[in-house]
Formats: structure tokens, sequence, C-alpha cells
């Protein structure tokens, strides 16, 4: 196999394999069986699409063997697969299949009502539980195996990245970006024949495929998949199909932690659960229950950096920045001063020692925006990829994540548009000036944060009015909610009079400006003091070699 290989050389990989391969319910695929399945739906998707436009479709679908299946058509017919997200809706959906260039639309029963009264022009829909889908693969049955010629830096697929706000980037995923990730994780955690991995994270998500998809094919695994995550059926799961490797990002490994312990949880036969995102008292708790191993990191669907576990874990970091990626300025582009700290450990120089983490010796795994060449010129400026993550640094490297410069916020695992909730709340009567951003979760993710200066000045806040205003707005959901409000006489603003939200973020609530707090279920605002605050901190995330302590 070559230094670089493609993801239809993977499945080549296991295509002499009878003995075992997908399980799902209760039903089982062997490799040999995918493989051809493959080639198979490959020349049926020769058939089906018009070459003369871009030989892309979608699949809308959750985790069952098709998907897949159609992975691996896509893979060895060159033609582009888009993962369609299963919680957008109506013109939202309509947009991501049209931005994709979707020729058809793959679907099942369970999910083909989203597409009812969707307006999709020329798309051709196929539900693959019809006896359609069966007429259409009968006359490709045993098809040849003969990979169409494809490069590691070819187009496989297309990810998109937001979720219930704002417009959606569709990432390029060539075959490389897919199968290289991969092969590092997979030989970096010695898995084999011998192991069964889990896939339980939607297939349309990058972490599902490079995590865990592709892994099984390079270390040539099994696989035990899932329809759809359940807390409560992950540890039956492990039992029924002998996993030993699982992936996630961000809440599910809050939900297994949370359900109710058993003594006998530590009987299973799980060694290793990989993702990012995860809350450290969780990942805690998911050890000492279940023995596995956890290992978090720091990534995004785009590739540009990735930080893994630091070989000594510092409290509230990300790790240690690694070679090549520096945190610079956003407007100068200068390196940043690392941070200082006070007693108590709050940041003092949050203004100058925060900035955007770049990848300074190119775009890294980042393969650009299908079709977005504006996003891709915000990406990728003077031959640096940009994150957009904000950051700072201490003066031993480590990294602490300060929030995001494009806007966006991850709340609940999900990404969601600060504008829009500006814009709702700066209708409130009472607010001159908002700005919202996003601060850490001490869970996971992030949570809404929005500084005011209200009309008047700072004694004109009206903690349950503007409880109830928020609750008022039906465009505002349970996640868009701010949790926390600072208010303020001035915001710190540039030379051109643009709001600094960086700097806001770095601060979060270790301000001499009074905070508000709502949590979730509480009927208004309430004044943060010190000790409550304490609560928000982040605590360490338990890495690599948890298990062992």
């Amino acid at each position: 196999m070559s230094e670089s290989p493609t993801v239809s050389d993977l499945l080549l990989g296991v295509s002499e394999i009878d003995s075992y391969g997908i399980r799902f319910e209760d039903q089982v695929i062997t490799w040999r069986e995918h493989v051809q399945a493959s080639f198979d739906r490959a020349a049926l998707l020769d058939a089906l699409l018009d070459n003369e436009r871009p030989r892309h479709f979608g699949l809308l679908m959750e985790n069952i063997p098709e998907f897949s299946l159609l992975l691996g058509a896509a893979a060895f017919s060159g033609t582009v697969l888009a993962g369609l997200n299963t919680t957008r809706r109506g013109p939202a959906l309509a947009r991501d299949v049209a931005l994709a260039d979707c020729q058809i639309i793959f679907t099942e029963n369970s999910q083909a009502h989203l597409l009812d009264g969707v307006a999709l022009g020329d798309v051709r829909v196929i539900n693959v539980d019809s006896p359609e889908w069966a007429e259409l693969l009968a006359p490709f049955a045993n098809s040849p195996h003969k990979p169409c010629a494809v490069s590691p830096d070819d187009l496989m697929m297309l990810i998109f990245t937001s979720g219930t706000s704002g417009d959606p980037k569709a990432v390029r995923c060539t075959h490389f970006k897919i199968a290289d990730p991969a092969i590092m994780l997979g030989d970096r955690f010695d898995l084999g024949p011998q192991d069964v991995i889990y896939m339980a994270m939607p297939m349309f998500h990058s972490n599902a495929i490079m995590a865990a998809w592709a892994i099984a094919l390079h270390r040539k695994c099994a696989i035990g998949m899932r329809r759809k995550f359940s807390a409560s059926g992950f540890l039956p799961d492990v039992r029924k199909f002998g996993i030993t490797y699982s992936n996630y990002v961000g809440k599910p490994l809050s939900f297994i932690a949370a359900t109710p312990e058993q003594p006998d949880d530590h009987d299973n036969t799980l060694k290793i659960m990989y993702g990012n995102e995860g809350a450290a008292p969780a990942v805690a708790t998911f050890v000492r229950r279940f023995g596995a191993r956890v290992i978090d990191g720091f990534g995004s669907t785009e590739g540009g950096v990735s930080i893994g576990a630091a070989p000594v874990p510092r409290a509230g970091t990300l790790g240690l920045l690694p070679d090549g990626v520096k945190i610079l300025h956003p407007e100068t582009g200068v390196p940043c001063p690392p941070a200082e700290f006070d007693a108590d450990g709050r940041i003092t120089n949050a203004d100058e020692a925060t900035g955007e983490m770049v990848n300074v010796t190119g775009p890294g795994a980042f393969a650009g925006y299908y079709k977005n060449p504006e996003a891709d010129a915000e990406r990728m400026r003077n031959g640096q990829y940009w994150t957009g993550d904000l950051a700072y640094a201490d003066a031993d490297g480590y990294v602490y994540f300060a929030g995001r410069s494009s806007g966006w916020l991850r709340v609940d695992g999900e990404n969601i548009g600060a504008a829009p909730i500006e814009r709702a709340l700066t209708a409130y009567p009472g607010f001159a000036q908002v700005s919202v951003y996003a601060v850490p979760d001490s869970d996971v993710g992030d949570r809404v944060m929005a500084s005011v200066i209200p009309v008047g000045d700072v004694t004109n806040f009206d903690p349950e009015a503007v409880a109830a205003y928020i609750d008022s707005r039906p465009e505002l959901g349970p996640k868009q909610k701010p949790t926390l409000i600072r208010v303020c006489s001035e915001f710190p603003r540039t030379a051109t009079f643009k709001v600094v939200t960086r700097t806001q973020s770095a601060e979060r609530w270790n301000t001499s400006d009074p905070v508000w707090i709502r949590q979730r279920g509480e009927a208004h605002f309430q004044l943060l003091t010190p000790e409550r605050a304490l609560t928000l901190e982040k605590v360490p995330v338990v890495r690599e070699g948890a298990a062992a302590q």
C-alpha cells in the first residue's frame, strides 16, 4: 500500500475477510460482502449520475449498513457523497442539497418524511427501503471489482459544519483527509482484527467517518453499528457486540456517565474511548465506572489544527501548543505574548494575550470549503490556516480556549450563530448595545454570554424583565438563550470602533462589571456571586493514561 492510500485502498484491504464485518441489530455483513455490495452500487451510480454535472449524491440516513455500502460505492466510483444532516429541515435542507450539487438523494423509511414538501428541483429521491431500490440494484449484482482510478487528493465526501442557525459550510473531504487520520489513530491505538469498533455517532459527521469507520478498514476491525446514539443502550451494545473501541464528540460521554451506576459496570470489553469536548467530571466518572482509557483531544472537521493530549495535563487547558501553530493577533498577525495570571488563576492580560490559533506552516489537512471562496479566503491567509478559534497560551505553552472569532458558539454539541441572538437582544428597549460571544461551559462546549450597555446607565438592568423578554422571543431556542449577562458602561473596541469580543470572551465573568446568571429552568437572572462563579470554571480534562491511574 502506498504512503498515502485512498479510501478505495482501505476497502480493498478487507475484501477477503469472510468471518466478520459490520453487525447491525441482528444483521451481519462480512467485509467481503460489503466490498462486493459497494462495487454493485458503484456500477449503479455510474449508470444513474449525469457525467456532464458534478457526480455528487446525498445521503439522508441514520446509521444503517446502507450508509456504509454507499460510502464504499463513492470511493470505488470516484463520486462524491454529501452527508445531509438529519436535524435540518425544509428550506435549510434544500439549501444544503443545492450547495452540494446533489443529483440524487438516497434516504430510508425513518428519514424520508423530512423531504416531504421540500423544494428539491430535479433532484431524484430514492428510498433504499423501497422495492424500487432492489429493482435498481438487480442488474448490477456481482459487478466486477474495478475501482475508478482516484488519487489521495480527489474529493470523496462533503461534510457540513454548522447546525441550527446560520449557513453551514460544506467541508471538502478528500480520500487523504479521510484515510490519513484513520491510519494515524488506528496505528496509535494498535487496533487489529481482534477489535470491534462502535459506530453510534452520526455518519454524516466527520467524527464517525474518520475516527471510527475508516479506522476499522485500515486496521481490519469489525464494526458494531447502532442506528442512533443511546446512553442507556451504550453498555448493552458494548457487551452484545464485544466493543473494544468507541468514539464520541461532546455530550454523549456525559450522558453515558449519568446513567444509573451498576455494580457490574466493569464487566465489559471496552478498552479505548476517543473523542473531543469531553467534560472532565464525565471523563473521570467514565474511567472509574467502565475501566476504559479515555483520550480527549481538540480539533475540527476542517482539520487545519489539532491538539493532542499533553504528557502532563494542566487544569483548564486544551494541551500543549503544537509545533507550527501559533497564537496571532487577528488584526496585526503578530504573535501574542504569554498569558499572565493573578493569584486566583485569572488572566490579567487578556487583551494582549488572546489571539487566533493559526497553523503558520500551511493548511494542514484543510482541503477547503465547497463552492465558498469567501470562507476559504477567511481560513487561508498568506499561506497560513486561521482556525477562527481564539485562545491564549501560558509561558509553558499550554493552550486555553477563549472562544470563536467567527461568531459561532458550540452549545450542547451544536454550532449556534451569535448574530441572530444579538439581533433579538438588541430589540429589547432597555439595551443600547449588545455583544454576544462564547465562554467555556464547565460541562462541555460553550455557554452563551452577552455583554450589554443599558439605556441610561448600568443600574438600568431589570433581571426579571430581561428574562421575561428573552422568553417571549420565539426566534430564540433553548440553546440560544444567554445564561450569563455582563452589564457594561462601554465595550472594548478597535481603532475602527469594532467590538473586540475576543477580550470579552477571554475575561468571561472575571470582571468588575456586574454579571448576572440564569441557569436553565430558573425564572430570572441573579447576580453572580464569587462562590457561584467558582462553579463555572472548567475542571481539568482527564487525558490519556487516566485509566491506569
